[in-house]
């Protein structure tokens, strides 16, 4: 069965408002979870590597801001 995949765009910026929005480490935790999917899923089909940079960077400023 075909699966379709979602649009990048959206999924990507999905991805950011999840990751911004997070205010505990727990949520932190599922956002790295979300970030891992967005990767294996758009590997398959081919993505920009800076989108996963910006993603993994995004991540470690907000971490950074919910240790204040």
């Amino acid at each position: 069965m075909y699966k379709k995949t979602p649009p990048l765009e959206k999924t990507y910026n999905k991805t950011l408002l999840v990751i911004k929005s997070c205010k505990t480490k727990e949520q932190l935790e599922g956002a790295s979870h979300m970030i891992r999917n967005f990767k294996t899923l758009y590997r398959k089909v081919g993505y920009p590597k800076a989108l996963s940079y910006n993603l993994d960077e995004t991540l470690k400023q907000q971490h950074t801001i919910c240790q204040l």
